[in-house]
């Protein structure tokens, strides 16, 4: 294998694959919706998640004003959706709109709850600070909505169910493979 070595980041995509998101939030009366493939868990207790936004986005401006926004995680089929949004601001179209996107009610917040998604987390804003050129966006999760018969009796994504959308970097879609999957038990390979 010929690796390169290089300072910096380069292109800065060598961390993809990423599971495909689209963050929401309403405020002001208005619902907006972006496409985040900068994300992750923080803690698990408390629930804690964030989104890595750049601080150009309206999006951001509309959570700072609601303190909170949800996290929906998107199947392969939705992939044109998770696009779509990326690909215009808030301030220029009403995306619910103009793709008809439909919502679940949401339990703890006032986000919209996509139903398309397979999961989604109803997130209050609890902290946020500026970390180069995107604001890194924390909040608790106060509710979680999901497709029970897309996870298995352990909740781990059935990835026979459900293909996640996993965004690659410039401007690529992909899936897991499904066959690929190995239980790996940390209890016995994690033994000295």
């Amino acid at each position: 294998m010929a690796k390169v070595s290089m300072e910096g980041a380069g292109k800065f995509s060598h961390h993809y694959p990423k599971v495909a998101t689209i963050v929401t939030v309403h405020a002001g009366g208005k619902d907006n919706a972006m496409a985040v493939a900068w994300h992750s868990s923080i803690s698990a207790n408390p629930p804690i998640y964030g989104v890595s936004i750049a601080p150009k986005r309206f999006t951001i401006e509309l959570m700072l004003e609601s303190k909170e926004f949800g996290v929906n995680f998107m199947p392969i089929e939705q992939a044109e959706l998770v696009a779509s949004v990326g690909g215009i601001s808030g301030k220029e179209v009403d995306k619910f709109q103009r793709w008809g996107i439909e919502k679940d009610k949401p339990l703890k917040t006032s986000v919209p709850v996509l139903r398309d998604a397979y999961a989604c987390y109803e997130c209050k804003l609890i902290d946020h600070q500026t970390y180069g050129d995107h604001v890194w966006v924390v909040g608790e999760i106060l509710a979680t909505h999901y497709d029970k018969d897309l996870f298995t009796e352990g909740q781990a994504l059935n990835l026979e169910r459900v293909s996640p959308a996993l965004f690659m970097g410039s401007e690529l879609y992909t899936i897991p493979a499904k066959d690929t999957i190995r239980y790996l038990d940390r209890k016995v390979y994690g033994k000295c």
